[in-house]
């Protein structure tokens, strides 16, 4: 049996042998987190369709109807140029090893050269045996706790997905989420500058008067390195008015 037609630009997911639905379902939620509809079935322990792996999928239950399902890796593999297997122990195969990182990078470039990439993912017991790894051209290799190896089915599925979209998508590594506001400009952080050192002049923080400049010039150099908006300025602001309001009402 044959899966979708393989028309986006992207690698097949091949379970082998998954034991239970729920990791199936989570494969397929993990893989259309990222962009994925590719997955393919080998031999699942509790036959198919599963209905655990249908309530796990939730949202994502397009990959399972679109899965291909196969006897064998062998079949799975059938129509694939370059294949990449995941373990977590060495097998005593000759490979090259690769991080997922490295991995999806590979399959990115094969696959813009019209290339089928897959990706092998072993069941969850105790993962792939070596008559499915002596398919792979490849291992992937996650850089794991060695006193603590073995990798959910599901989490696998999802740290590669995610690799795989970092090489297709542009990932900011940092962002700022404006809440209704936007960042202070130079004037304003001046302008703050300006009424902290009326102030604390009033209150006479500037002493010694030989070290006044000296601290007039760390404050500046500290408004610069804020990250100030236009809210924050506001509100500081309004606390140093607030404060002259409070100390006349006192007097």
């Amino acid at each position: 049996m044959s899966d979708q037609d393989w028309t986006g630009p992207q690698p097949a997911f091949v379970l082998v042998r998954p034991q239970m639905g729920e990791n199936i379902g989570g494969a397929a939620r993990a893989m259309w987190n990222f962009g994925l509809d590719r997955m393919r079935i080998v031999d699942p322990r509790d036959g198919w369709p599963n209905q655990k792996a249908v309530a796990m999928a939730s949202g994502a239950g397009r990959l399972l109807d679109a899965a291909g399902l196969f006897e064998t890796t062998g079949a799975a593999l059938a129509d694939c140029d370059y294949v990449y297997a995941t373990t977590a122990r060495a097998r005593g195969l000759t490979k090259p090893v690769v991080s997922p990182e490295r991995a999806m990078e590979q399959s990115r470039a094969m696959i813009a050269e019209g290339r089928k990439v897959a990706v092998l993912f072993g069941p969850e017991r105790a993962g792939l045996e070596n008559d499915d790894i002596a398919r792979a051209n490849a291992i992937i290799s996650v850089p794991v706790n060695p006193d603590f190896a073995s990798l959910n089915l599901a989490q696998c599925v999802l740290l590669t997905a995610y690799e795989w979209r970092r090489q297709t998508t542009q990932v900011v590594p940092e962002v700022v989420e404006m809440a209704k506001t936007e960042f202070a400009n130079a004037t304003e952080i001046e302008k703050l500058g300006d009424h902290f050192e009326e102030r604390l002049d009033v209150a006479g923080f500037f002493f010694p008067q030989t070290k006044a400049e000296g601290m007039k010039l760390n404050l500046r150099n500290m408004w610069s390195r804020m990250p100030l908006t236009r809210a924050d300025v506001q509100i500081l602001h309004g606390m140093l008015r607030q404060m002259v309001r409070w100390k006349e009402r006192g007097d």
